[in-house]
């Protein structure tokens, strides 16, 4: 009986050993901690701490994160913090920029802050760069590897133009509104298409700034996660000769080039039709003489049988010879030819 009630006490005591020991290490863990946020006014207990251990939180973030806002005065609740942690946010970024944003008086909800951060963003970035505007290059070297803007006013004049965009982050969009290079992009339409639309380069340098109002005047921020400030021309010039800067002269000179080659066809197509109706007409003279040919070879026979048929006499044919004799003697006086097949002579 003694026996047992030994055991058991030791047991006891033993138990209470163990138990001692784990509140001097819980107490030696949370401690500073407790004692950090009671003196700073974070006010987080002791078993909240505790707590945070058996949720696997990091309390030294939730503890550190909470005294910032207190001594900041941003309003921040212990639970909240401990549930963006679980989320997988980062809870000193969110804390951080909400005091930012405080400071700055620009009015971010915790709600907002926390949605910016779980969405991928730097929610921190952000309020700096709304708070501080960023600008950027229009075009961006280090992404196109285009150091200017191509554009070509309607006297086709081609010139090179960079732009410099300031922006800030608008918190109320950051979360699936697009990025910087849809600015970029956007903003180089715009300024070529305003540039495209000027009567004369003229014009575009001697108002830049005409261009770059225009440019804003066209919402190019839309359904983008930043608010454009202002768009400024950094430089505008004329294209160099290497890099035909008329192009308007260079498309008429194409054209005219093109005119050429196309009148120079239609010569040819003209010069052989002409030599094949000449072909065509020779082939018809050569016909027309053989139609004579055998004409003539019709009159001996038309003379013979006037002979039979009693309507020519001989003394009409005598006459008739001597009248071609006195045509021919005449035509070779004159050089217009002899008898037939004879060629005319040359004075």
């Amino acid at each position: 009986m003694f026996l047992l009630a030994d055991t058991i006490s030791v047991l006891l005591i033993g138990v209470g050993i163990l138990i001692l020991l784990v509140v001097a290490m819980l107490v030696f863990k949370y401690f500073n901690l407790w004692l950090q946020s009671i003196t700073t006014g974070a006010k987080i207990g002791f078993v909240d701490l505790i707590a945070m251990s058996l949720r696997k939180i990091n309390a030294r973030v939730i503890v550190q994160s909470k005294i910032a806002a207190v001594q900041a005065g941003v309003d921040l609740t212990t639970r909240d913090l401990e549930a963006h942690y679980l989320a997988g946010g980062h809870v000193t970024h969110v804390v951080r920029a909400m005091i930012a944003a405080d400071r700055a008086n620009l009015p971010l909800d915790f709600r907002v802050a926390t949605g910016i951060d779980l969405a991928g963003r730097d929610v921190l970035e952000a309020v700096r760069m709304y708070v501080k505007p960023r600008v950027i290059d229009c075009p961006d070297p280090t992404v196109s590897g285009m150091a200017y803007l191509d554009a070509v006013a309607i006297d086709g004049i081609r010139m090179n133009v960079k732009a410099r965009v300031t922006v800030r982050a608008d918190l109320a969009k950051l979360v699936g509104g697009a990025t910087e290079e849809t600015i970029i992009a956007r903003v180089g339409q715009g300024i070529v298409s305003a540039i495209g639309s000027s009567d004369s380069y003229k014009d575009v340098l001697k108002n830049p700034d005409r261009i770059s109002k225009a440019v804003l005047a066209g919402g190019l921020d839309a359904q983008t996660a930043f608010e454009i400030v202002s768009i400024d021309i950094a430089d505008v010039s004329v294209a160099g000769i290497q890099d035909a800067a008329n192009v308007g002269a260079l498309l008429e000179a194409e054209r005219a080039e093109t005119d050429k080659k196309m009148r120079k066809a239609e010569a040819e197509g003209r010069r052989a039709m002409a030599v094949a109706r000449e072909q065509e007409m020779k082939a018809a003279i050569e016909e027309n003489q053989a139609k004579v040919v055998l004409a003539e070879a019709e009159i001996p026979k038309a003379i013979s049988e006037a002979f039979r048929s009693g309507n020519l006499g001989v003394m009409d044919y005598y006459s008739l010879r001597n009248i071609q004799a006195d045509t021919g003697m005449r035509e070779a006086i004159g050089g217009t030819g002899g008898a037939k097949g004879d060629k005319p002579k040359e004075s």
